[in-house]
């Protein structure tokens, strides 16, 4: 969606300010890791947009990448920056064409800085109203377009007057809206707006503003970009210039009453040049009652974090298979050709079918080759040391698996004990939640959903089990009339004590003047394809750590192609089980190897 159509329509609707972030293409794998961390946290303050910067040609690439991924991956509306002095008409147009195609929609179209040495007049493309142009003459009106304004006049511009005019030149050219360079002097921006509506600009003029950070930070890029400092901020640093913190309060306390100021002149909105950081916008967006504890926390759905049903194609999902549980980004980019999401009762899961089995690549495999070795990439010599490590995840001493982005989630702190004993005995478990009967929405662990509702849940498990166990697991469930299991080897071959297909609600929840959402299922079909994928992470997030000769690959590689993932129901949410018949199991088992 064009952010300039957003805009208007929060104007229409809201008299509460939005705002905006912007950040920056990190220099290394790692960095951009974190990048995407911090921008999915961020995303539950909800900004309006994002935009992305871009420096010369080495970093266009990746500019691209991160406006595509957090699209898909956190439903962020993205702007792209793109610079023409570096580049020519045909690199411009096959980028943008590949925006086009990728679903990105709005580009902030700059000049970019200049080559050392080179006039303004020796390409053809050499200034961002030759940009804007461009992108009108070839595309039409596809794109939304942003410029730049520059509150004390650009740097290279001769004077203030002659820099409006390049403005509105940009405005008259096809572009939408305004961001403005950031500032210090709140009385700068509101004269050049006023400067602006009088040279005949109507479009909105956003504010941009950057937080001090540290003192050096801030005294470097005041000078870089020419910017006036008020001699009340210098007076304040200069006692704390030496105490990052002090600064960083000071630089809290300013962009407060900087943005009071400007919403009181009647500005609608503010972009927040972040820098990749997130603390101090954070609470600069809390001092002005913006953002609160819901948004910081909130759970829409037991899923999804608050940004990822408010935005995009994703806005009405409310259903998900639980299997992609601990792998949520590889479900979005499975399901991201879908049109349309699930939102009322889980449907024909084949139609629209899941997408291609491949790695999503937020980052590449490789640049996290180092925290997958440390969590699970020690060599291993016997099936016991696999269990071993698995119950070292469940104890939290790993902070991930191949099937498990990020740690033991704090609901399954309950079943943990179990969960290192089923592990411990060879029941390698990827998956769990515990029982929940009637639990509050507002609850901090287990709720979900609109305040004032009950959430409720059957027990859930998931784990590798080897074919002699599965035998035991079979004799065993007979006895347990209230469970269900589905499993499946890598082959395909599938056993179950239920008939099939099938789906079932495993969460669901009871909401004032809502009819039930039942937002997680169990899906006979959707486990089919899931069986695919975690069989794969055997091979691509495990067995690739190990040079060939490994024995440790022997060993992986016998467990990938011998045991059966299952997945165990149990329709019992109000006093059942599901563990004893686990310890059965075990007892079972360890009865046959003391023979």
């Amino acid at each position: 969606m064009k952010i300039i159509d957003l805009i208007e329509k929060r104007i229409s609707e809201s008299k509460v300010p939005f705002y905006s972030f912007e950040y920056f293409p990190p220099k290394t794998e790692k960095g951009v890791e974190n990048l995407y961390d911090r921008m999915d946290r961020m995303s539950t303050l909800e900004p309006l947009w994002i935009d992305i910067t871009c420096l010369p040609s080495s970093t266009s690439k990746l500019t691209f990448e991160i406006c595509q991924n957090a699209q898909n991956y956190f439903q962020l509306e993205s702007m792209m920056h793109v610079t023409c002095v570096h580049a020519s008409e045909e690199e411009i147009k096959d980028l943008l064409d590949r925006a086009k195609a990728a679903g990105i929609q709005n580009i902030l179209a700059l000049r970019g800085d200049l080559p050392r040495g080179e006039s303004n007049n020796d390409r053809p493309l050499n200034r961002a109203v030759d940009l804007v142009r461009f992108i009108r003459k070839e595309y039409g009106d596809h794109f939304g377009i942003t410029v730049a304004g520059y509150p004390e006049g650009h740097s290279e511009s001769n004077n203030y007057e002659e820099d409006l005019k390049f403005l509105k030149e940009k405005i008259e050219a096809g572009a939408d809206f305004i961001v403005t360079q950031y500032f210090y002097d709140v009385n700068v921006f509101l004269k050049f707006v006023k400067d602006c509506r009088a040279l005949g600009i109507t479009c909105p003029i956003i504010p941009g503003l950057m937080p001090i950070q540290t003192y050096a930070g801030f005294t470097k890029m005041a000078s870089l970009s020419k910017i006036l400092v008020p001699q009340e901020v210098t007076d304040a640093l200069s006692p704390i210039k030496n105490d990052d913190q002090a600064v960083k309060e000071y630089g809290i306390k300013l962009f407060t009453e900087m943005c009071r100021n400007l919403f009181d002149s009647g500005v609608s909105g503010i972009h927040f040049y972040t820098m990749n950081l997130e603390k101090l916008v954070t609470e600069v967006l809390t001092n002005l009652d913006l953002i609160n504890d819901d948004n910081l926390m909130a759970r829409p759905l037991p899923w999804a974090r608050h940004s990822e049903v408010k935005q995009g194609k994703r806005a009405k999902e409310e259903v998900r298979p639980i299997f992609w549980r601990n792998r949520p980004k590889s479900y979005i980019y499975r399901t991201n050709t879908w049109d349309e999401f699930p939102n009322g009762r889980w449907g024909d899961s084949g139609s629209p079918a899941f997408g291609e089995l491949s790695d999503y690549h937020l980052t590449s495999v490789r640049s996290q080759e180092f925290e997958r070795k440390e969590a699970y990439g020690k060599e291993v010599k016997s099936e016991q040391d696999v269990y071993n490590l698995f119950a070292r995840y469940c104890a939290g001493e790993a902070d991930r698996l191949p099937w498990c982005e990020s740690a033991l989630s704090s609901e399954s702190e309950i079943i943990q004990q179990q969960l290192i004993r089923m592990n411990k005995a060879g029941l390698l478990t990827i998956n769990s939640q515990p029982r929940i009967n009637a639990i509050p929405s507002t609850d901090e662990k287990y709720g979900w959903g609109p305040k004032g509702g009950y959430v409720y849940q059957k027990a859930y498990l998931e784990f590798f089990i080897s074919p002699a166990d599965l035998q035991i697991l079979e004799e065993v469930f007979k006895k347990y009339p209230s469970l269900a299991y589905h499993a499946v080897n890598k082959e395909g071959k599938s056993l179950s004590n239920f008939k099939i297909p099938a789906a079932c609600a495993v969460t669901w929840g009871v909401f004032p003047n809502r009819e039930i959402i039942q937002p997680t299922v169990v899906d006979s079909e959707s486990f089919l394809v899931w069986k695919d994928e975690a069989f794969g992470l055997w091979t691509t997030h495990w067995i690739s750590l190990y040079k060939t000769t490994s024995p440790s690959i022997k060993i992986l590689e016998f467990v990938r192609d011998n045991y059966f993932l299952v997945n165990v129901v149990d329709d019992n949410f109000v006093d059942g089980d599901i563990f004893a018949s686990i310890e059965a199991i075990i007892q079972a088992k360890e009865s046959v190897t003391n023979k």
